[in-house]
């Protein structure tokens, strides 16, 4: 497959902005032959917290209708990164998975949130998994910090997942525990992983670094650390092959592990 990573250089409150370039990247990765794109975390606002109340998507409707319409006219799936949207005066960090027909089968918010920047103050945490299929693809999605929980990733990868799409707003002081982790959960769980960070201008701190792993934790592609679309051919298929060398979901023992998971 074919996937487009666009490590899109967001702009601070600018949600006019950043549609449009999302477009643009989105259309581009298609004549690069992409069939699957994948947009980072927050990408219609950046880390407004502060104006959540006049630049949240109201219920996502802007952004599912944006999505659903590129997909059904290019013939692609979107993980669509995350969006901040607004339902029943809430505010949530919201990813939207579409397929190529154009139908929306995957709605995530954001299960951890991240209190050194402060989004408990401004968001509302979501308590749903993300597990979704792409045609044949099984698959799940998480938002940024949920990767430093790896339960969480284990639970999607037990649900069937056989790939794991991450998109983040990961700031550069922190890279280095990125890399890592993102490695880690491509390992532990025998999966290839998908992830998609944001750049920024140096002052927000955001450098990109965009990785591919596969379920041995080989590291597949890396992004640089400018606005970047990468179009990626990956074979997704060795997921069993790599299961079967190491046992690791037959050799569990879950009945130690519950009392652990309070």
């Amino acid at each position: 497959m074919k996937i487009g990573c666009i490590q899109l250089n967001v702009a601070f409150g600018d949600v006019e902005k950043n549609f449009k370039r999302a477009e643009q990247l989105i259309r581009e990765s298609t004549s690069k032959g992409a069939e699957l794109v994948v947009l980072p975390e927050m990408w219609n606002t950046g880390y407004a917290l502060k104006k959540l109340n006049e630049l949240a998507d109201d219920h996502g409707e802007r952004t599912k209708k944006f999505l659903q319409g590129l997909a059904a006219e290019l013939r692609i799936d979107i993980v669509g990164g995350s969006v901040a949207t607004k339902r029943d005066n809430h505010f949530y960090n919201t990813m939207y998975v579409v397929d190529k027909e154009g139908k929306l089968v995957g709605e995530y918010d954001k299960v951890h949130l991240f209190s050194l920047m402060d989004e408990h103050l401004h968001l509302s945490a979501g308590s749903e998994k993300n597990n979704f299929a792409l045609g044949d693809l099984q698959a799940a999605g998480v938002i940024c910090y949920d990767i430093r929980f790896p339960e969480w990733l284990r639970l999607h990868t037990l649900n069937g997942a056989k790939v794991l799409f991450i998109v983040a707003q990961w700031p550069t002081p922190r890279i280095d525990h990125w890399k890592l982790l993102l490695q880690a959960r491509a390992i532990e769980n025998q999966c290839f992983v998908i992830a998609v960070n944001r750049i920024s201008n140096k002052k927000e701190n955001f450098n990109g670094q965009s990785m591919i792993i596969g379920p041995w934790g080989e590291v597949l592609w890396t992004g640089n650390e400018d606005e970047e679309l990468a179009v990626i051919d990956v074979d997704l298929s060795n997921v069993d092959e790599v299961r079967g060398q190491i046992p690791v979901y037959d050799d569990r023992r879950p009945d130690l592990y519950k009392d652990i998971l309070v």
